[in-house]
């Protein structure tokens, strides 16, 4: 089980995040949704490792993860919102790289690089640098590094970013198919749907501060709305996005 007690994050005095908490249980999903500016990226660099908090704490498995990080992370597969790969590598180039420093074995690495190639349609493309790869096609790659050593956590930020739709029903059959074999998902989105389909619990963040936790049906019953998205922009979309959206029609037309 992964525990997030408190998280508090500061940069230069200013709090991105305040008082986060969270469990994530095996077999959860746990959506975690927030406009921009909501505290979510920090968040996930805390949860990945990446950022130490300013207080507050992460623990997994009863042990707090900053006495073993190493440890924790190679429990842990993460899907980054951007994709920072080494270009001038290819697909299998970069996969090898991730699993060496992971230590797996090289003739299990060997074999799982060419089943991730074929099984996401990157064979044909093995020899080519990442530089020439198209947005979704570097999406797989970081998908494969992530899932590469069959980690217990998922962290996944816009994981469909650039995909083709059969990819992203792949990937959400997937999601699906780990949490039911007990594994735990933190699912970082911007599309409401996705979240609402997949998500067994759902955090809402706000100002850096949890606006609203629990499951999907419990937050549509507490904002008295049929669709996630509605309660949603109850809680955190102040502005008349409709409003604004005719506006913007109108000065198309103008």
């Amino acid at each position: 089980m992964l525990e997030a007690r408190r998280l508090t994050k500061y940069y230069s005095a200013i709090p991105a995040i305040r008082d986060v908490s969270f469990t994530l249980a095996p077999g959860t999903i746990l959506g975690l949704l927030g406009p921009n500016g909501s505290g979510k990226s920090t968040t996930v660099s805390i949860v990945t490792g990446l950022l130490e908090p300013s207080g507050g704490r992460i623990r997994f498995d009863g042990i707090d993860v900053g006495d073993r990080l190493l440890e924790y992370k190679a429990r842990l597969g993460y899907v980054p919102e951007e994709a920072h790969l080494y270009s001038y590598l290819t697909g299998p180039e970069y996969l090898a790289l991730i699993g060496r420093l992971r230590s797996m074995p090289e003739a299990r690495l060997q074999r799982k690089i060419a089943a991730f190639l074929s099984i996401f349609g990157l064979t044909d493309d093995r020899h080519a640098p990442l530089s020439a790869y198209s947005k979704g096609m570097r999406q797989k790659i970081l998908i494969s590094a992530a899932l590469l050593h069959d980690p217990q956590i998922l962290v996944l930020d816009e994981p469909n970013s650039g995909l083709d739709v059969t990819t992203s029903l792949m990937l959400r059959s997937l999601i699906r198919a780990l949490a039911a074999e007990g594994r735990m998902v933190l699912y970082c989105s911007h599309v409401l749907e996705i979240v609402e389909q997949i998500a067994t619990d759902v955090l809402i963040l706000q100002d850096g501060r949890v606006a609203a936790h629990g499951s999907v049906r419990e937050l549509r019953r507490m904002m008295a709305s049929p669709t996630l998205e509605q309660a949603f922009r109850r809680l955190v979309v102040p502005t008349d996005v409709d409003g604004l959206a005719r506006t913007l029609m109108d000065v198309m037309k103008a």
